[in-house]
């Protein structure tokens, strides 16, 4: 871990499209200056087959070999999570407490958005702030919901706003853009 004088904690958050775009803008710049990253996403399921799961941005992130990648997920749902979704977030939690000290940068992708749906407890993102090393990176990203003890202990706090977005006209996702 070639590490930084100092690792910062980043959060960004909102209602907007680019919060996970961001961490992953860090991600390829770090990457292109000879750091690690690895990149834990929540609420995210898959076969495991890079080609029909991955978006593009994480299919070209894999080619990098300082680059790592963990996926949790059990699918989604729509009016509360079930046992599996929060077994699914707490394995997510778990291994990204085993990533402490391991990488230059750690992404914790969309775990605010677990917090958000009661997977995981705000404590728990103030846990893992508080036991990263002084020396890594740590970008959490998600939420729609503002958590103000979260961007306390934060060095940068980005809120994403939504302004106006294509899907609000019938328009959605498309691929190579939006995923």
């Amino acid at each position: 871990m070639a590490g930084f004088h100092k690792g910062m904690v980043q959060v960004y958050w909102g209602d907007g499209k680019g919060k996970t775009t961001s961490a992953l803008g860090t991600a390829l710049r770090a990457l292109g200056s000879g750091f690690s990253v690895h990149l834990v996403q929540f609420m995210k399921n898959s076969s495991g087959n890079t080609e029909t799961d991955y978006p593009g941005e994480i299919i070209s992130l894999e080619k990098f070999p300082n680059f790592s990648l963990k996926r949790f997920g059990a699918g989604s749902w729509v009016s509360s999570p079930s046992p599996e979704h929060i077994d699914e977030a707490k394995k997510a939690y778990s291994h990204l407490l085993s990533c402490l000290g391991k990488y230059d940068i750690l992404i914790a992708d969309e775990i605010l958005y677990a917090v958000q749906f009661s997977l995981l407890s705000e404590q728990d993102v103030i846990s893992l702030i508080k036991s990263r090393p002084a020396g890594q990176e740590l970008i959490l990203t998600g939420s729609h919901k503002a958590f103000p003890s979260v961007f306390m202990l934060a060095d940068l706090v980005t809120e994403v706003k939504k302004i106006k977005h294509p899907y609000d006209s019938g328009i959605t996702a498309r691929k190579g853009i939006e995923y």
